[in-house]
């Protein structure tokens, strides 16, 4: 049984602050504290914010046949429907009750860098039904990237690394970084019985960007291992660890944007983290391998659809 839950503050990081030092200090308490924090004067306009929003609104209110048509690929491009995604398997008695729909960075197939296992390129639905839609959501792509790498400067600092650590080519300089549009239906979740809008999980990259709209529904839980568990509301701020989705009945629309470093970068523990005494947790692992096995961990099997995608 849970109490009723109350919101949380959570720091506020403007990227126009001259005082980087601020900056810092704000970031690494935020990461110490809960790893959310709202970032602000970013320079994404508030008409780009509105009209992503308003496009992605315009394909999950297409027909499920028309979506169908598009769904994910080998990739991860493309729509994911409802409960294709389930997150807190020992939780949840069904799936996500959200649909979704990547977009990752654009590679042309003959391009040898599409045999990697996430680039290539995108699904896009024609200009015919959707127009624009393409050109305001690789625009976004580009912005949010641009705002993902200003992040990981502050963070770099925050680790007492060099500011531009994750700008290298083996870092953010060749990224994974994907666009995924969320759509949580008019559903009322139940945590008691395990019926939620996305069940509770940890972003399994390094930098995830998320951009909500005015309906509260985004709730955080700062000690994973407290029983029972503290969840906490986020407040949805214009402009802007273990975490759900729980609905109220009304539809929710958010945008996430995850950004990971290159697909051979190794991921292990940083030089500024570790210690005789205090060694690394876990083995090196190449991202690419990493993120397949999540994606395959969360993700229905693609078979699963063979009957609607003939």
């Amino acid at each position: 049984m849970e109490c009723s839950i109350s919101r949380t503050n959570l720091n506020c990081i403007s990227l126009g602050d001259p005082d980087t030092k601020k900056s810092v200090a704000l970031l690494k308490q935020a990461c110490l504290d809960s790893g959310f924090f709202y970032v602000v004067d970013h320079g994404i306009s508030q008409e780009l914010m509105d009209d992503v929003f308003a496009q992605s609104k315009k394909f999950f209110d297409l027909p499920i046949n028309e979506k169908m048509e598009l769904l994910r690929d080998e990739k991860n491009r493309g729509y994911t429907p409802m409960l294709d995604e389930i997150l807190d398997p020992e939780n949840q008695v069904n799936g996500d009750y959200k649909e979704g729909y990547y977009i990752g960075i654009e590679v042309p197939e003959d391009d040898p860098q599409a045999n990697r296992p996430f680039y290539g390129p995108n699904q896009w639905p024609s200009d015919e039904v959707l127009p624009r839609w393409r050109k305001v959501m690789e625009q976004y792509h580009s912005e949010a990237l641009r705002v993902a790498k200003s992040i990981a400067r502050i963070i770099a600092l925050a680790l007492n690394l060099e500011e531009d650590f994750f700008d290298k080519p083996e870092m953010l300089g060749e990224p994974i970084a994907t666009l995924r549009l969320l759509h949580y239906e008019g559903k009322v979740s139940n945590p008691a019985k395990g019926v939620f809008g996305a069940g509770a999980h940890s972003d399994y990259g390094l930098i995830t960007l998320l951009a909500t709209d005015d309906v509260v529904g985004l709730q955080i839980c700062k000690d994973r291992n407290a029983q029972p568990q503290v969840w906490e509301y986020v407040a949805p701020v214009k402009g802007s660890t273990l975490h759900r989705v729980v609905l109220d009945g009304r539809e929710r629309h958010s945008i996430a944007f995850f950004v990971e470093p290159s697909h051979d970068c190794v991921v292990e523990c940083l030089p500024t983290c570790k210690s005789e005494s205090n060694p690394p947790k876990f083995p090196p692992i190449t991202c690419s391998a990493y993120l397949s096995q999540r994606y395959k961990d969360t993700h229905a099997d693609l078979t699963a659809y063979s009957s609607n995608k003939a």
